[in-house]
């Protein structure tokens, strides 16, 4: 059966009220109803003396001070209240003050006060009751229950208020964590759409900067092919703009940008043949295996890798051909993509290189990559591939639970391998 109404607005009420003024009232109560004995005595029952009323009230003030001295105000009300017993004074026929002293520390004093109290009200209980004349057996039952369940009233208080506690704790506990993980995919997110900006208009723009480089060249000698060389700026320019309002569509939350499919290791081949044609790069492309599915992200990222290694080799390598190997197993996806252009500076280091697997993942690009900003680059694009070119196709291949590595080619020039795993052998890396 629910409670009434007003029970809970009360409750609430009290809660939040200065525990002074409530414990007051609960004196002034205990006083009251320890009063009414007085006031109505029964029939041969000893009258009020000064003494009787003094004892009376040890019994209910010093609640007022129950939570600031729990264990002195147990101790005035305990001597207290047999003491009316002792002095015919006359005896309490219920230990109102007792009963609150035993429920307060029970819900709130240490173990050996709760022990001790408990031990010494029912022990002077029963030899109270030996100096109230007639006292009958139930009488006996009748304090004896009163002060056990007051004490158990109280460890159930104490109990509560401990789960209460704890659940209070977990829920903050709870709350950072989510704000901890939000925290994170922000971090993550803001880092994978730096990353995808950073590859469409890196690459976007050293197509274009080429052709534009061209076509005041052979505007005169070759219109036709100036023409197509300002074609080829046009086309590259509607493709950076279709990939960037994907990307803006997804921060706006567009729905139909969501649709829009991401590219994957399937439009390698497109990117190859544009490339080729807007820069007279001779890209070759080459498949070992047989494709198999990947997830989303691998499979963008497969094609972002690819992306960024050529544009760091159009705008980097003065190199005349490239080429981009795709290697499937059943385990992982392999790309490599070697150059044979100026390789890096200084020439023949082969340790000045990037090797980056997920284990070896370090923060602000420092650590096993730390040496990305200097000899690892192209000659004079040695910052740009320390800052943002090597970095992203490394933070990519970790995100996926793969590894990268850039250093220079076999027969020279420079090469880019990045491994991605499957999705079984990606949860494994991940852990």
């Amino acid at each position: 059966m629910p409670p009434p109404s007003w029970i809970t607005p009360l409750v609430a009420r009290l809660r939040t009220t200065s525990p002074y003024v409530v414990d007051t009232a609960l004196a002034a109560l205990v006083l009251f109803a320890v009063s009414l004995q007085w006031l109505f005595p029964d029939e041969g029952d000893d009258r009020l003396t000064w003494q009787g009323w003094l004892l009376g009230a040890a019994t209910a003030v010093p609640l007022v001070w129950r939570r600031r001295a729990a264990m002195t105000t147990a101790c005035v009300v305990s001597a207290a209240t047999p003491a009316m017993a002792v002095y015919h004074a006359p005896p309490p026929d219920v230990s109102y003050g007792g009963m609150v002293v035993l429920y307060t520390l029970a819900a709130r004093g240490p173990a050996w006060q709760r022990r001790l109290m408990l031990a010494g009200w029912l022990a002077g209980t029963t030899l109270t009751m030996q100096h109230k004349e007639d006292a009958l057996p139930f009488e006996y039952a009748f304090h004896l229950m009163g002060v056990l369940c007051a004490y158990g009233l109280g460890v159930l208080a104490r109990v509560q208020r401990a789960y209460t506690a704890a659940l209070e704790d977990r829920a903050r506990r709870l709350e950072r964590e989510r704000a901890a993980d939000t925290a994170r995919a922000i971090a993550r997110e803001r880092s994978r759409i730096a990353r995808d900006m950073h590859d469409i208009l890196a690459h976007a723009v050293s197509l274009m900067v080429v052709q534009a480089e061209a076509g005041p060249v052979v505007v005169r000698s070759d219109p036709a092919r100036a023409e197509a060389a300002f074609d080829a700026i046009a086309e590259t320019g509607r493709d950076a703009m279709s990939q960037l309002r994907r990307i803006l569509g997804v921060l706006k939350e567009d729905s139909a940008a969501h649709r829009l499919p991401q590219p994957g290791p399937e439009a390698v081949t497109a990117l190859v043949r544009q490339v080729t044609e807007s820069t007279g790069l001779q890209v070759r492309l080459r498949t070992t295996g047989h494709p198999r599915p990947l997830p989303p992200d691998t499979g963008v990222a497969a094609y972002r890798v690819v992306q960024e290694a050529l544009t760091n080799t159009v705008k980097h390598a003065y190199a005349t051909g490239a080429t981009v190997e795709l290697d499937w197993t059943e385990e992982a996806l392999t790309l490599t993509v070697t150059d044979d252009g100026r390789g890096p500076t200084p020439p023949g280091d082969g340790g000045d290189r990037l090797r980056q697997g997920p284990a070896e993942q370090a923060p602000g690009g420092q650590g096993a990559t730390g040496r990305e900003a200097g000899p690892s680059g192209y000659g004079p694009g040695a910052q740009h591939l320390g800052g943002y070119g090597l970095i992203g196709i490394r933070e990519r291949a970790a995100a996926c639970g793969g590894s990268a590595y850039a250093g220079p080619g076999p027969d020279g020039g420079f090469r880019v391998v990045v491994r991605l795993p499957m999705a079984a052998d990606r949860e494994a890396a991940l852990g």
